[in-house]
């Protein structure tokens, strides 16, 4: 089953870090935040992915063409002909196979996704964005997927409040919370299973909104499903975003490192 990650948005809520480079791009412990993402993934065994580029697209390939020399020890040799290149150690682990498609500077996500159905072969793929990490059971969310046969699964999660709560008695403070979950309702975590005949819900007029009217007509047939997380789950939107997801990741035990 493939990986579908949407990459081509331009982030303009992350300003600080998008104005140079591709939101996927932007890292959190020294690693884009693609890369993570990928991993999550490839601890259940899911290993091709197919990244739906636009802006500034070219970023992120060239980061895929270096990524083992910039995993590496390496001796550059320079000649009257040809560099030599011999590689000493390598320090990636990945047994991933991606495939990087252009897909459009200002397509909206459906249409990006329609403009990658060459690519899909299967009857069911995962798809999710390029911002997001959780500590998700991928095995699990398709196990779900399968069981209940409907055309496709989103992962609903309760994200972190905004801001901190205040619990109040009268005028008085009885209890404060910095970073509580949301305690009702959930919002669309990303993370999706989806039949290769979701395709025929989209175009590729690049106007195309995946969560707008695909989505929507997919609930009004009793196609869309969603798969409960309660565990971890945070997007990078904004700067304050990146700080959270940094200080997370510098914990001993970092929420959504679910791989060894």
């Amino acid at each position: 089953m493939k990986v579908v990650i949407l990459c081509g948005g331009k982030g303009t809520r992350l300003a600080e870090e998008t104005e140079f480079r591709p939101k996927p791009m932007v890292e959190i412990g020294g690693r884009p935040i693609l890369w993570h993402i990928m991993k999550i993934y490839s601890a259940f065994g899911f290993n091709e992915f197919i990244l739906c580029l636009g802006y500034k697209g070219d970023l992120i390939k060239e980061y895929f063409l270096n990524f083992d020399l910039m995993n590496s020890d390496f001796t550059i040799a320079y000649g009257s002909h040809n560099k030599q290149i011999d590689v000493h150690s390598s320090r990636a682990r990945e047994n991933w196979k991606v495939t990087l498609v252009d897909t459009g500077l200002n397509t909206m996500p459906g249409s990006r996704i329609k403009k990658i159905a060459p690519f899909i072969e299967d009857d069911t793929f995962m798809m999710t964005y390029g911002d997001g990490v959780a500590d998700i059971d991928i095995g699990k969310l398709a196990a779900f997927h399968r069981q209940h046969k409907k055309l496709a699964t989103v992962t609903g999660v309760r994200p972190l409040a905004r801001f901190g709560v205040l619990s109040t008695e009268g005028s008085r403070v009885a209890a404060f919370s910095e970073k509580p979950q949301i305690e009702e309702g959930h919002i669309n975590g990303g993370f999706f299973v989806l039949n290769r005949r979701v395709l025929d819900y989209l175009d590729d007029s690049e106007t195309c909104v995946f969560e707008r009217d695909p989505m929507e007509r997919l609930a009004r047939e009793g196609e869309l499903m969603v798969y409960f997380h309660h565990g971890y789950w945070h997007c990078m939107d904004t700067v304050r975003d990146r700080d959270m997801l940094e200080q997370e990741w510098n914990k001993d035990k970092p929420a959504w490192k679910i791989w060894g």
